[in-house]
């Protein structure tokens, strides 16, 4: 956690919490206020710069790749000034993590927008995107699946609720791939039904190391396990299933679908080309190429775990960072 001097972003009147993640797909920002409820958002921003785009071929962010994403860190970082943000903390997760001048670049970032970031781990980040989601698991769940389908990788976490509600990790899984990495992989404007199926496969075939204690198929076969979906794509296709005319994140926040109803979505996908899908509303140009690719990471998961329906999260590493920065100083203040 950084925390901001006064002297350069100026006096605040009351706590205020800045969280930035800058992964392999996005730049994301969220400022908010400490409320009854958790939080509330007085800032927000997001922007797809594809940070990731040919890292897994040259092991190096691109210039082209870096100038994109310093455009949309610059906004952030005027965002963060003008909120008069006191707590700020930034992460970047996978595209940095492998690239080999990841480190070189954040270094660059804080220099010209004086925005720190430290490089998280996998497992962080999987922990991030649980303590995000976990208020979407019902009460009668006894164990959920919480993932998150980021660009350069997929995170997974299998935990165990008690009867108060409390929550037991009990595994957790890095799949080295994402959105972007897939679409660079194997396609993205034009995929064939071949194509889609082998996608599918080789996601199913490394969802066998999380491993999940016995209990999960009782759990299934009990009604009592919930599935926790956050990413683009999830929420790409709640939107589509909707039918919205523009993505709302107050209707699709918290949605439950059945796997029945992402299938039919993911088909409906498939039967277009590039130009069809970024014609559909809640797809658009930028992220056309990528969301086959994500249909096939969510596809695997649920022909894995058979739990036939889906919670929906438009929420993620950045609403874990602020649920933490806050019990910090709440604990710093009883302290």
């Amino acid at each position: 956690m950084r925390n901001i001097g006064h002297g350069r972003w100026g006096r605040t009147r009351g706590p205020s919490y800045a969280a930035l993640d800058l992964g392999s797909n996005n730049c994301r920002l969220l400022v908010a206020e400490p409320a009854r409820d958790g939080f509330r958002v007085v800032d927000a921003f997001s922007r797809i710069v594809r940070l990731g785009e040919g890292v897994r071929a040259t092991g190096r962010l691109s210039e082209a790749a870096m100038e994109r994403a310093l455009d949309a860190l610059r906004v952030c970082a005027n965002k963060v000034r003008r909120q008069r943000a006191h707590h700020v903390r930034g992460i970047a997760t996978e595209a940095c993590r492998r690239a080999c001048n990841g480190r070189e670049f954040l270094d660059r970032v804080e220099r010209e927008t004086g925005l720190g970031f430290e490089i998280i781990s996998a497992r962080e980040e999987a922990s991030l995107a649980l303590d995000s989601c976990f208020s979407l698991v019902e009460p009668r769940a006894r164990r959920a699946l919480i993932f998150d389908i980021g660009g350069g990788s997929t995170e997974l976490s299998f935990v165990a609720i008690d009867e108060d509600g409390a929550c037991q990790p009990i595994n957790w899984i890095s799949l080295p791939f994402g959105v972007v990495t897939l679409a660079e992989d194997h396609g993205g404007d034009q995929v064939s039904r071949e194509t889609f199926e082998g996608m599918i496969e080789r996601v199913a075939s490394r969802l066998g190391e999380l491993e999940a204690d016995a209990a999960i198929a009782a759990a299934i076969d009990r009604d009592e396990m919930q599935v926790v979906g956050t990413s683009g794509t999830v929420t790409t296709l709640a939107g589509l299933h909707l039918g919205l005319p523009a993505y709302d994140r107050g209707q699709v926040d918290g949605i439950c679908l059945s796997f029945r109803e992402t299938e039919s979505v993911c088909e409906r996908l498939l039967a277009l080309d590039g130009t069809g899908r970024a014609a559909l509303p809640c797809v658009g140009t930028e992220r056309a190429d990528l969301v086959l690719a994500g249909c096939t990471i969510l596809l695997a998961i649920q022909r894995r775990w058979p739990v036939g329906r889906l919670h929906v999260a438009d929420r993620g590493l950045r609403e874990g960072v602020l649920l933490r920065l806050m019990a910090d100083d709440r604990r710093r203040a009883r302290g």
